[in-house]
């Protein structure tokens, strides 16, 4: 591994702390702008992926709004955002819908059954734009916990569900099938989409293409996207949006962590972090996935292995096998890379571990700024 340079001297940053680099938010944005330049479609910020609002006024120029899974996203997006503000829910509660009427320009419904339920009170509040999920009943996605189209699954209607249903009222359709993944797949599911919904899609204004696209990685096949989103809007005369929340943030952040302890057992080299996976990288588990650290080799790549392992009491909080040039000491610093995608908005107060402290990185205004700090408030407050 090339010797990976990182911006902000060490001393200036507080451990263990996220932070996110506006250059790259920036970089990104422009990507995305020049998609829907090119394309004539929209491209929103899922906020399920990335929603460190700080930032937000940098991206605000390049995307056309946000997208929110819960009230408190439509709310952030909203308020702290602007622009438009779609929603899709896999259900909505009474007392939480007149709120959503109050702050989206578009929500979709995970089902008929839901719509026949809201469908008198959406359709007394003009100026919002309703929209039913479908499931193209194709997904590429591998890992059972991320793929919405498994046999069984609760997201969205199919073809067959939707026979003889009234959707008198519903002027657009929403499709998520992708976890970073490239515009040939979208393709190839687009394919599947209009075999099954070809005359539904007639008869609509717009078309929500879900997330997943990783628009912003450096492979991915921008024009292939380009003529995707242009032969639906052209074919079927529909407004398209996408709504990506990894593209958006891809390779804009990093975590940075001390360590505590190093020792050896049992025949193994242990580094012991102040950061967890369970609570600050539970993706780490969950996908499972090994997390990218600056100036860092496979074990055994390097002269000094280790394995790296989190604060918590949890045994399986273990973040991976490592090596290094130098052999790691207490108070050595690393810098795990891609981190304002999903893992900040996935943390917790488990076990009460220290959370990490958020900054904003942009040379090009005031350096580093951290905009919060966690202490025993916010642990005690999450439960009483």
């Amino acid at each position: 591994m090339m010797n990976e340079p990182f911006p902000i001297p060490h001393d200036q940053i507080p451990s263990p702390c996220f932070i996110v680099d506006m250059e790259a938010l920036r970089r990104n944005g422009e990507l995305l702008k020049s998609v829907q330049d090119a394309s004539g479609g929209k491209i929103i910020l899922a906020l399920k992926g990335y929603s460190m609002h700080p930032s937000f006024p940098g991206l605000r120029p390049y995307l056309a709004g946000t997208t929110a899974s819960s009230l408190n996203e439509a709310l952030l997006g909203s308020l702290e955002f602007g622009g438009e503000v779609h929603v899709y829910a896999v259900a909505y509660t009474d007392e939480d819908f007149p709120k959503y009427l109050d702050l989206a320009t578009h929500i979709s419904f995970n089902s008929v059954a839901q719509w026949a339920y809201f469908r008198e009170q959406a359709l007394a509040r003009p100026g919002v734009a309703y929209g039913l999920r479908i499931n193209p009943e194709y997904s590429e996605v591998e890992v059972d916990l991320y793929n919405p189209c498994i046999p069984g699954s609760r997201f969205g209607m199919t073809a067959s569900d939707l026979e003889g249903c009234d959707v008198t009222g519903i002027t657009g359709l929403h499709f998520h099938t992708l976890c970073e993944q490239g515009s040939d797949t979208l393709e190839r599911t687009l394919e599947r989409v209009e075999a099954n919904f070809g005359p539904l899609l007639h008869r609509m204004k717009w078309l929500n293409m879900g997330g997943g696209h990783h628009i912003t990685r450096p492979d991915y096949d921008v024009e292939r996207l380009v003529r995707c989103i242009r032969h639906m809007r052209e074919t079927y005369d529909l407004e398209v949006i996408l709504e990506p929340g990894e593209a958006v943030a891809l390779n804009a952040g990093w975590l940075v962590s001390e360590v505590l302890d190093v020792f050896e057992s049992q025949g193994h080299r242990h580094a012991i972090l102040d950061i967890s996976a369970t609570a600050h990288m539970p993706d780490v588990l969950e996908m499972p996935y090994r997390p990218h650290i600056l100036n860092s080799g496979a074990a055994g790549e390097k002269a000094h292995s280790y394995k790296l392992g989190g604060v918590s009491c949890l045994a399986g909080d273990r973040i991976g096998d490592y090596s290094f040039d130098a052999a790691l000491k207490r108070g050595d610093r690393l810098v795990f890379s891609d981190m304002a995608i999903y893992s900040m908005v996935k943390t917790t107060h488990f076990n009460g571990v220290a959370h990490p402290a958020i900054a904003l990185w942009d040379p090009q205004a005031d350096g580093l700024r951290v905009t919060r700090r966690f202490g025993y408030r916010e642990f005690r407050d999450r439960l009483g």
